[in-house]
């Protein structure tokens, strides 16, 4: 990343507030017109609190208080063109007649949705609502947060006359302005493929109405001023940050497919029509809207959120001594099934692994360096088994993954992708959800005509690291791995 800024009159700079569910940034996109280079004014974790009820709710007067304060350090820099927020899906905030929220932002990581999944299932089949959504299974989904809360809190919903995402709250706070976005809307599993449109039936399932939420906006769209912004204006990106991330992947080539890396690994391909076949949803592959209506064909797989919770129950070890302590111990000893319900959010991470080796016969890792190369090596095979579905789905094989976002940096995964994929592995950017929200402003703003305008010129201004395969993984790793994917998953902590 970029820690300096091209300061000439031609330059013209947004604002990128790039929400996480472990940590947020500000970050400031400078752009001549023919490169672009970012530089970070905030960065602060996301705070998670417990309200009254004993839910986990985002704390949203705090996020905002530091997103403000991180703009405010922009502006002393020099004046900005225009914001815009991009940040996880699924979770929302209820809003009354005068905008102001009725019930806590209930974090997507909250166990109150166990149960609704199967309640809504019964109520519409599987198959119907990927019919209509394409969207893959998660308890979390917004639809499902939606029955739960229904079920516990239906004062909630009555007292609402608005439902919005978590960037369409902020875009509200920050230019006063309520607005549904289009990329963060084909989420919720409450949108329609062929309709194009909110489903009512779907809507009436979560146990909301129509009048709750609007005909989204699309990426790129002025939605107003930035309050006190001097003439800054408040542009609506591609507010999934997967979506903003895919945008700004120099993707070149038919068989190429994308792996953003962080908290979640997603892994996927773009295409310019859904696949949401049968097949698809056997494989639970969600189909999610991208810019400029490019599908994001993907699947969500647990990410580096199993390392970064061994990481805090190890005592904060540093993350580079951990990768190094993985790449010191012996390989493909240890797997796990990173899908598996009990790595969602349990007491302890290291006894959810260990756990997991016990229940299937394996050795436990027994020092950082062995957790950690368990968490990696089974990571690096269930982006092979993505590989394959994907390739299956489309018909055609993969012919090399790239892999952007913060777990790009890790040298060690990289190539233990390359080598379970049998493909070339091309690393970086690594703030593509930054980057790519920044270039739909410069969109929004005329700066640049387009999507593949703007991969160019994030193909100019940032080199990619190449990884070929080096080493076959054993069959023995590759039989064990299948074995855990067939077999039945424990239920969640």
């Amino acid at each position: 990343m970029s820690t300096e800024l091209n300061r000439s009159a031609a330059t013209t700079r947004c604002a990128a507030i790039d929400l996480g569910a472990s940590s947020c940034r500000v970050l400031v996109a400078a752009c001549d017109g023919d490169r672009i280079s970012l530089e970070e004014t905030a960065r602060f974790e996301t705070p998670l609190v417990r309200d009254p009820g004993g839910y986990a709710c985002w704390d949203l007067e705090v996020i905002e208080a530091h997103i403000r304060d991180g703009l405010r350090s922009a502006q002393r820099v020099a004046p900005l063109a225009s914001v815009g927020v991009d940040s996880w899906a699924v979770d929302f905030v209820l809003l009354d007649g005068a905008s102001r929220k009725t019930a806590p932002a209930v974090s997507y990581r909250d166990p109150r949705t166990q149960a609704a999944m199967a309640d809504a299932l019964a109520r519409m089949p599987a198959s119907e609502i990927y019919r209509r959504t394409g969207i893959q299974f998660q308890p979390f989904n917004t639809l499902y947060q939606l029955v739960a809360t229904a079920a516990r809190e239906p004062d909630w919903i009555a007292r609402a006359r608005r439902l919005v995402l978590l960037p369409d709250y902020f875009h509200l706070r920050l230019c006063g302005v309520v607005a549904n976005e289009y990329t963060n809307a084909t989420t919720t599993q409450l949108w329609n493929l062929a309709a194009d449109d909110w489903d009512d039936e779907l809507l009436a399932l979560a146990g909301i109405s129509r009048a709750l939420v609007d005909r989204p906006v699309e990426p790129g769209t002025t939605l107003g001023e930035l309050t006190g912004g001097a003439a800054t204006k408040v542009i609506a990106p591609a507010t999934h940050d997967t979506a903003s991330s895919v945008a700004a992947i120099p993707l070149e080539g038919d068989g190429e497919i994308f792996l953003s890396s962080g908290t979640w690994s997603l892994m996927g391909l773009e295409s310019r029509a859904p696949l949401a076949s049968d097949a698809a949803r056997r494989c639970n592959v969600t189909n999610e809207g991208g810019v400029e209506r490019r599908y994001r064909v993907l699947k969500n797989i647990m990410g580096l959120w199993i390392l970064e919770r061994i990481r805090r129950d190890l005592g904060d070890v540093g993350h580079a001594a951990l990768v190094d302590a993985a790449g010191a111990a012996a390989p493909w000893r240890s797997l796990i099934d990173p899908d598996d319900p009990r790595f969602f959010h349990p007491a302890s991470m290291v006894d959810a692994v260990q756990g997991f080796c016990a229940d299937t016969g394996q050795p436990g890792p027994d020092s950082p360096g062995a957790l950690a190369r368990a968490v990696f090596d089974s990571l690096a095979l269930s982006y092979r088994t993505v590989a394959g579905e994907l390739a299956r789905l489309r018909g055609r094989p993969v012919s090399r993954i790239h892999i952007v976002g913060g777990g790009s940096q890790n040298r060690l995964l990289n190539q233990l992708a390359a080598d379970a994929c049998e493909v070339p592995v091309l690393a970086g950017p690594v703030e593509t959800s930054a980057l790519g929200n920044a270039c739909v402003q410069l969109v929004g703003l005329g700066v640049l005509p387009s999507l593949d305008a703007a991969r160019a010129m994030i193909r100019r201004s940032y080199p990619v690291e190449t990884y070929a395969p080096a080493a076959a993984v054993p069959e023995d790793a590759l039989r064990r791995f299948s074995a855990f994917r067939a077999a039945p998953r424990v239920a969640t902590a």
